[in-house]
This record gives structure tokens, sequence and C-alpha cells, in this order.
């Protein structure tokens, strides 16, 4: 038993561009036949962090908004706030950041609307009941759409070895502290230093276990949950979030976040990746640094398991380019433990199997 997977590889000739190329994977995968007539459709991508400049251009993802609509459909594209300082941490300055790397609704002609709100508060509660989390918290515009489309740029990644779709899915959709959830282990400490005392995290706190101190909060450990409400309500950074946790249990976590996400859309859900500037890092970084492999092109799926599995596999099979970072690694089966040798990515695809989201065996399809 295999999935299909249907690929387009980056030749152009007139009549038939890329921008074409990606209709003709929407119409292949079928994509038209999971939206019905004025189902709300999320398309989740990645905006870019300001600087970067690996994101897909947004030309590509102007064609599946207008595929949409001819489907019925009424698009809106979407992506949650992030839990680092950056310029996406809330929705006017992800907004800001969109609109200056081309997402403007002029060009794109459907609305961007961020996902968990103004400053991340604003998710919905799925149980899911799994080993890492009894429930995620998504972002509450995706959660509500009736159809989802991704969008997804292909990448390295130093939390997972590769950015794919579950960690566009996952940590893509999950709300500021769901994004702390998956993010540490750990509870989150005060620093005294910052703390001005202002009482915000009390007031969010839903298991009580900040309390007020002249000078500052103070967190009960015994009490925390480490929902990460504190760490999105906190304007002065005194509530710090302690990075460590061991790649396994993060991946396992993306994965959770990423059933969560697709729940409510069983048979909704289209997925669409593009293996171009395949570079070392994730989009969120200000910056891009040199693609380690060529341009490869783009696939499809209704199954988002095979479609990662496809991507990997492509990537492996190319060589490594001259002037990137794996230079003078000719040689090298996996690119991504080349990249990240502490970082074992199968895990992300083993347990995505295991909780039922899709299957690693495919069949690749070209269009």
């Amino acid at each position: 038993m295999s999935a299909k997977v249907f690929f387009c590889d980056m030749r152009a000739e007139q009549g038939l561009g890329m921008l074409d190329k990606v209709e003709k994977l929407y119409d292949a995968a079928g994509f038209g036949e999971i939206i019905k007539p004025d189902d709300l459709v999320a398309i989740k991508l990645h905006f870019g962090e300001r600087g970067n400049t690996g994101y897909i251009r947004p030309q590509f993802v102007r064609r599946v908004v207008d595929k949409v609509k001819k489907s019925g459909g009424n698009p809106f594209l979407t992506d949650a706030n992030t839990l680092y300082k950056g310029s996406r941490s809330n929705s006017v300055d992800h907004l800001h950041t969109a609109i200056e790397n081309g997402f403007a609704y002029s060009v794109m002609g459907a609305p961007l609307i961020i996902a968990d709100g103004l400053t991340g508060k604003e998710f919905v509660t799925v149980p899911i009941n799994r080993k890492r989390f009894s429930e995620v918290k998504i972002g509450a515009a995706a959660h509500h759409a009736d159809a989802l489309i991704t969008v997804t740029h292909f990448k390295g990644h130093g939390l997972t070895g590769f950015g794919g779709v579950l960690k566009n899915l996952g940590m893509g959709l999950g709300s500021r502290s769901g994004k702390m959830q998956m993010h540490s282990d750990l509870k989150p400490n005060i620093n005294q230093e910052k703390c001005t005392a202002c009482a915000k995290c009390t007031n969010w706190c839903p298991a009580d276990a900040i309390t007020m101190t002249p000078d500052a909060a103070k967190i009960d450990h015994e009490i925390c949950i480490g929902c990460g409400e504190c760490t999105v309500t906190c304007t002065t950074e005194a509530v710090e979030i302690d990075w460590v946790s061991t790649a396994d249990s993060i991946q396992e976590k993306i994965v959770e976040y990423a059933e969560g996400a697709l729940l409510s859309k069983k048979g909704k859900c289209g997925f669409m990746t593009f293996l171009t500037q395949v570079t070392p890092d994730c989009d969120c970084w200000g910056y891009s640094d040199a693609p380690v492999v060529r341009d490869i092109g783009i696939l499809a799926s209704l199954d988002p398991i095979a479609l990662e599995q496809a991507s990997v596999d492509l990537v492996n099979k190319e060589s490594v380019l001259n002037g990137c970072c794996l230079s003078g690694k000719d040689n090298v089966e996996d690119k991504f433990k080349a990249l990240y040798p502490e970082v074992n990515w199968e895990r992300q695809l083993e347990y995505a199997v295991e909780l039922g989201l899709g299957i690693r065996e495919y069949q690749l399809i070209s269009c």
C-alpha cells in the first residue's frame, strides 16, 4: 500500500511555467475535491521573518488562492504568532512583516488572518490524549476553518533535522503558549531583575501558581502546569523559558500538535511542499544561508507523511552545492543528518505514522 505524491520539476516552457505547475499539482492531488462551496479555507504558510528571503514567493501562493476560489472556497492566509521576540510575535508586527515580504491583499487576493490573534491568546484547546499532551492549543482562526491547505517551504531545522509539513502544522499552528510547551520540558522562571511587579502574569495563570512579592512575581513550580501563558503575557521578558528538550521529545510534541490541527478537518486537508531554496535553517531566522542542493520542484499530496518522506528522499538524492555549508561533503547520503548529527529526523515520521496521520510508503507521480 502506498500514497500518491504528485511532483513537478523545475523545467518550464511557454504555456507551462512554474506558476502553471502549481495549479496543475492542485488539480492532480485532488485539492478541489476536498473543498465545498462557501468553505472557509485556511491556507497555512510561513510569511518569513523580516530579513529572511527563503520563504515561498507570494506569486506561487496566489495561484493556490485562485484555485481555492475556483473550487468554491473562501480562502484566507494564516500563520500563528512566534514565541521568540522577532518580527512576528504579535499580530501587528506579524502583518507588517507579511506585507513587507509581499503578502499584501492586493497581491494575494485573500485576507491575512493571524491564527492565534493579537497576542497569541486566541486558541482552541483540542483534546488528543497522547503521550506528550492530553490537549493542545491550536490557533482559533485555523481551527474554525472548514478546510486546510498547507503550503510548505522544505528546509533544514536545528531541532527537527528538517522543517516540512509537520513543522508547518504543529509548531506553526500552535498558539504562543503552545509553542512554549513544545520547546521546553521545564517550568518557566522569573528573572527578578527584569520583573517590574506589574502582576499581569497573575491574571493569566490558570493554575494560580504565580504570587506577587513587593519586588517581583514568584512561580510555585509545585502548582505550575507549564502552560506558558505567563511567557506570552509578560511584556518585559522577565518570565524566562528554559530551552531544554531532547530532539525526539520536541519532534513528538510537534507531531501531536499537528494531529490537533488536523483533527477537526478529516478529509478536508491538502498539502503542498516546495523543494526550492533548501536552506540549512528555518525561515524564522532573519537571514537565509546558501541552499544545500539545487531547486528540485514542487510536491502535492493528500497524505502529509508520504509527502514528507518523498521530500527527504528527493533532497538526499541530490549533490551538495558548492559554496554552501556542506561544501566538500559531496557524497553525503543524508543531508539533514550531516547538518544536524544530533537529531534523528526520522522520529517525527515514525511517530506520525503511529498516530495514524499517514504512511511513509509513496508512489511518486510526475505531472
